[in-house]
């Protein structure tokens, strides 16, 4: 986090997919370091139940005191989608995945922006100030001589509201693709190239095929894979396996960004 500037005061909601080690571990350091550095922000945590067993007695050893904060679970359900966070910004909602334990996977929908009032239509219509609030939340407006002008006349969306989802671990199932679908932007596991898709299948883990598969199948805009196994020195066999099902396929490297374009772009 360091390393790429992101400020640890902005994380206030973590989401976890699953109790195996390489998704939790790192947790208690986190929290260790919220509480060094003063943090009083509550913190949330959106996991399987059973985490909060586990991480509780690390906070006591830890911490003779309370911690300066608070540490609040939600626990998903892995049986079926629902919504676990909203806020003014975007809704969050988990779904359950394929793997060897409890899995969920997460979307994350942008919720639509009001749009912009056209300043030349406020003008030619001298659109009052108490009128301009109604009229971006959907309502039309009466001229003073009697004419009805209507809302899409008078103002220009932002822009189209963006989602991303995120499926990790989890080998092929079709019972995600609805949760997954028309997304702009898919992070899908490829844990394995087409030459070990039985260990993939026995270890519920996906390969580039499958992910991509997946992609095709929900319609989506972007894939990006990674969680590459150890065994690969060179992911590329993995990317170019899914690029041949899902060409607008990326290969996911620590610190990338990608922006979240909409969906054929």
């Amino acid at each position: 986090m360091r390393k790429y500037k992101i400020g640890f005061s902005r994380i206030n909601h973590i989401f976890i997919s699953h109790l195996h080690g390489d998704h939790i571990f790192g947790l208690i350091g986190l929290i260790s370091t919220f509480a060094l550095i003063g943090r009083e922000n509550d913190l949330h945590i959106y996991s399987h139940s059973e985490l909060q067993k586990f991480l509780s007695p690390q906070v006591e050893f830890l911490y003779a005191t309370e911690l300066p904060f608070k540490i609040i679970f939600h626990p998903l359900n892995f049986k079926k989608e629902q919504k676990i966070y909203e806020d003014s910004k975007v809704n969050v909602y988990s779904f359950p995945l394929d793997h060897r334990i409890s899995t969920c996977g997460f979307r994350f929908e942008e919720k639509p922006a009001l749009p912009n009032l056209l300043l030349e239509k406020i003008k030619e219509y001298q659109i009052p100030i108490r009128d301009r609030q109604r009229i971006k939340e959907g309502g039309d407006f009466m001229t003073s001589d009697g004419r009805l002008i209507s809302h899409s006349e008078l103002t220009k969306n932002k822009h189209r509201a963006r989602t991303f989802a995120f499926c990790s671990d989890t080998r092929y199932n079709e019972s995600y693709i609805e949760s997954v679908r028309n997304v702009d932007l898919l992070y899908h596991e490829a844990t394995f190239a087409s030459d070990n898709k039985d260990l993939a299948q026995s270890t519920y883990h996906s390969t580039g095929e499958d992910a991509a598969r997946a992609a095709l199948k929900a319609e989506v805009g972007k894939l990006i894979i990674g969680h590459f196994s150890a065994r690969y020195k060179d992911h590329t066999v993995i990317l170019k396996e899914a690029q041949a099902i899902f060409p607008n396929t990326e290969a996911i490297t620590e610190g990338q960004i990608f922006p979240v374009e909409e969906k054929g772009q």
